[in-house]
């Protein structure tokens, strides 16, 4: 008796929790984009501020879990109907291995077939590709830069006037 209760109650939380996830990722962007339209036009308070947060963190946990849902979902499709073993199935992964196999390497305009051979060629082409060389790197130390003044520093970080803006565009 104890365990219809557990599966009641974990369907029931299922049904509130993992169904219709891809219309709250929606609904949870069209509050997101309304925050950030917000944004734009005044400043937002602490609260709307953690609410963008906490609609950001929410967005990527949900995605997550779709993701995995999804994955889940395909992976017992193929499970119940058995294709793990399938011929089509073999197939596929001899023809995966195939195409992300090479046999043979053009080095220098010759071709270099054969798995140590090959090998080999890869390993010396990344050992001479990522030893370092001492070259001479130009340096900032004898650079001379001009200061700004208090009034052209307090220009950088002071707002946009929308005539500004508009002159720009």
């Amino acid at each position: 008796m104890e365990f219809k209760l557990i599966k009641m109650a974990l369907k029931e939380w299922h049904a509130t929790h993992s169904q219709n996830i891809p219309a709250k990722i929606d609904s949870l962007k069209d509050r997101l984009a309304a925050l950030d339209g917000k944004g734009e036009i005044e400043e937002l308070s602490t609260t709307e501020c953690d609410e963008l947060h906490d609609v950001s963190v929410n967005i990527h946990s949900l995605s997550r879990l779709n993701t995995s849902i999804c994955w889940q979902q395909s992976r017992s499709g193929w499970l119940r109907e058995d294709d793990a073993s399938s011929k089509f199935f073999h197939s596929t992964m001899s023809s995966r291995c195939r195409c992300n196999a090479f046999s043979y390497v053009l080095v220098d305009g010759v071709m270099i077939e054969g798995i140590l051979l090959v090998r080999h060629a890869v390993y010396t082409h990344f050992v001479q590709h990522f030893q370092s060389q001492n070259e001479e790197r130009p340096s900032m130390a004898n650079l001379q830069f001009r200061s700004l003044s208090v009034g052209e520093g307090g220009g950088l970080i002071k707002p946009f006037s929308v005539d500004e803006v508009k002159d720009v565009v």
